[in-house]
């Protein structure tokens, strides 16, 4: 489509004589089976470094580091690089243990588990890991999905027990989906999530999740399970009279004081510190505050005990029996999904910042596997969140040490410093989520969709309502459905466009574009901008008729020669299966009861080989395949006025008739 030289659908040179199109020998179908599935499933060839070696010993050690590439950066890990990641652990550290307790009750889980999941995974991910920057540990949405997912069939309150097992059998799930999707090299399922799609639902969830906070704001009891705005609306202003003003200051106190650090921060980056530190300061400032003033006897509800000590085993909670297993699954592989989208996308978004790359297929497996091991060490859910991953990077972190460093300082608090949580009001729990989940709002992201991309917007726009109105599941559900229906469309309807001659030239580009651009009397050229396949062959065929009778009327209209040749300019046409081959053969028989010649331009050698293979390069002639437009349209031409029906020139003749 428009733009480009003249070698790439123009006249390619203007003297010597006609190159014709040849046809690649062929290659053995094994060959080509074997040629394809690389391509599908290892485009970037993760084993060359493997192979490269010699003897199995530095194979082996090749393809240990490929699994744990830990391996490649410890052995030339320096003090300064240290300094750099214990700064930066420590820093992480001080937003991952407020955090971590905020999305277990997001959750509806035991807060101590937000602190055993920020403890475990994040050292499996040092050693599986190839981002240098992202922070591992539990993150908002992924803990709405679970409690909304499995609260609508296990109550928390009423059987806390189950509750938690399901929980920790959903993570292994979602482990195990997570790793597969790694070792199978089926990262690209993940792609289906656009990046609108992901603008939408992101935003969705952190809105349905800043309402869900409205119960600690508040200081209610009691409050809806469901997520949408509707039903927790309903809920708030039905329970007016149970609204507690002492809570309403306090949350609000803390929100404010949490918005401003976050707002400093983001004006002077070099202060990136301040709202890191700010979530665990309004821990201890609150916990300080209700212990002098005795808050929790006047309607300040506190987190209360949590037990001290490391992560205990959890193997034997995992339910793996009816009728709880199938929930279990859905909800595993659901929120599986949503965070490996989210952890790549992060782990991306800093490794371009840094100028280096990292696997996603790599990610999937170190993902997967922390998550299995997580949830036999009573984890949930852990990926890679954006707040505390940019923390990390703006911290200056070096390595994944980092983690490693976050993970010990979880340690030391799980050990030594869990029973001074008692008192931590859980308004300032509510006050930090919100504070975090305005940062996914990202309603320029949504702007800036709606200027490029009207469909995109409204992918976006069904997820975020689909999440608001009806349920994470549904808006989900929509986004993906209609990202879906669009990839179909796009293989099912695919663009084709008329191309004319760029004046003094032998360029041809879409006339809709170049306005100067002019056609040659008696000859069409059109664009196929697709692969053909069956999927299309119909509509093509009919589009390309559509296009014949519509040039038709406008000649007639001005007394213009009619159509005589159909140039079919098919260098976007990277493939075609036996249903194009048949169109084209098809169309040809029709052009010809019609007295018009069909001509192909720049076909490709997978198109050649199909072509010759199927009879239709013969039934066509050798004679009508042309490298470039220009030639094609300039052979057309000359017979055309030569009055020579048949008689094709070399590439000179036809630039000296043209020019």
């Amino acid at each position: 489509m428009g733009g480009g030289g003249a070698g790439a659908n123009g006249g390619g040179s203007a003297a010597g004589a006609r190159v014709p199109v040849p046809v690649p020998p062929a290659r053995p179908f094994l060959d080509t089976f074997r040629a394809n599935l690389k391509e599908t499933f290892f485009p970037d060839d993760p084993f060359r470094s493997v192979v490269r070696e010699r003897g199995a010993a530095r194979r082996t050690l090749a393809a240990l580091r490929y699994f744990f590439p830990f391996l490649e950066w410890a052995p030339a890990y320096t003090l300064g690089a240290f300094r750099a990641d214990l700064v930066a652990g420590i820093t992480i550290a001080s937003l991952a243990i407020p955090q971590g307790i905020s999305y277990a009750k997001l959750a509806n889980l035991p807060p101590i588990l937000g602190l055993y999941s920020s403890f475990v995974p994040p050292l499996v991910y040092a050693l599986m890991g190839s981002s240098r920057d992202l922070a591992v540990g539990t993150v908002a949405v992924a803990s709405l999905l679970i409690g909304s997912m499995l609260g609508s069939e296990v109550s928390p309150t009423e059987n806390p027990a189950l509750y938690l097992h399901l929980a920790l059998t959903a993570t292994f799930f979602a482990g195990v989906f997570q790793a597969s999707l790694g070792l199978l090299r089926l990262g690209f399922i993940v792609d289906f999530l656009s990046h609108a799609t992901i603008v939408g639902f992101m935003g969705g969830a952190a809105t349905v999740v800043c309402l869900q906070q409205l119960k600690g704001i508040l200081g209610l009891e009691h409050f809806t399970t469901s997520t949408d705005v509707v039903s927790v609306m309903d809920s708030v202003f039905s329970q007016t009279h149970q609204w507690r003003w002492e809570s309403v200051l306090l949350g609000s106190g803390f929100l404010f004081f949490l918005l401003v650090t976050r707002f400093i921060s983001k004006r002077r980056p070099k202060l990136f510190w301040i709202s890191a530190a700010a979530p665990l300061t309004s821990v201890i400032l609150g916990s300080v505050l209700v212990y002098l003033t005795h808050a929790e006897n006047h309607g300040i509800q506190v987190i209360g005990y949590l037990k001290k000590g490391l992560n205990p085993p959890s193997v034997t909670s995992l339910q793996f029996s009816p009728p709880y297993m199938m929930l279990a699954l859905k909800t595993g592989i659901i929120t599986g999904v949503i965070a490996l989208a989210e952890g790549i996308a992060v782990g991306r978004s800093f490794a371009m910042f840094k100028n280096y790359n990292i696997d996603g297929n790599k990610e999937m497996i170190a993902i997967g596997t922390m998550n299995i091991v997580g949830s036999f060490t009573s984890c949930y859910l852990t990926t890679g969140p954006f707040s505390r991953s940019a923390v990390n990077y703006n911290a200056g972190c070096k390595t994944a040490m980092s983690n490693v460093v976050m993970s010990l300082a979880v340690m030391l608090t799980l050990l030594f410093l869990t029973p001074l949580f008692h008192y931590t009001p859980l308004v300032v729990l509510s006050a930090i989520i919100i504070s975090a989940m305005l940062g996914l709002i990202d309603y320029q992201g949504a702007i800036h969709l709606w200027q490029v991309d009207k469909v995109d917007f409204c992918v976006c726009m069904g997820a975020y309502l689909g999440v608001v109105f009806g349920s994470v599941e549904i808006g989900l559900g929509v986004a993906v459905s209609i990202s879906i229906l669009r990839v179909m469309l796009f293989i099912a309807r695919p663009r084709t466009t008329m191309l004319g001659n760029v004046p003094n030239t032998m360029i041809y580009r879409r006339m809709d574009q170049y306005t100067t651009a002019q056609t040659v009397p008696g000859v069409l050229v059109l664009r196929i901008d697709a692969p053909i396949y069956f999927t299309n062959a119909s509509y093509l065929r009919e589009r390309i008729s559509r296009w014949i009778d519509e040039e038709e009327e406008r000649t007639q209209g001005k007394g213009e020669m009619g159509v005589q040749y159909v140039v079919l300019d098919m260098g976007a046409v990277g493939s075609i299966d036996t249903s194009g081959t048949s169109m084209l053969d098809e169309l040809k028989k029709t052009l010809e009861r019609r007295g018009m010649q069909i001509v192909l331009a720049n076909p490709g050698s997978e198109i050649m080989k199909k072509l010759d293979s199927s009879k239709v390069l013969e039934l066509i002639g050798h004679e009508w395949i042309f490298p470039t437009v220009g030639e094609a349209v300039s052979s057309c031409d000359y017979v055309l006025h030569s009055h020579k029906p048949g008689v094709v020139m070399d590439s000179a003749a036809a630039h000296e008739s043209m020019v």
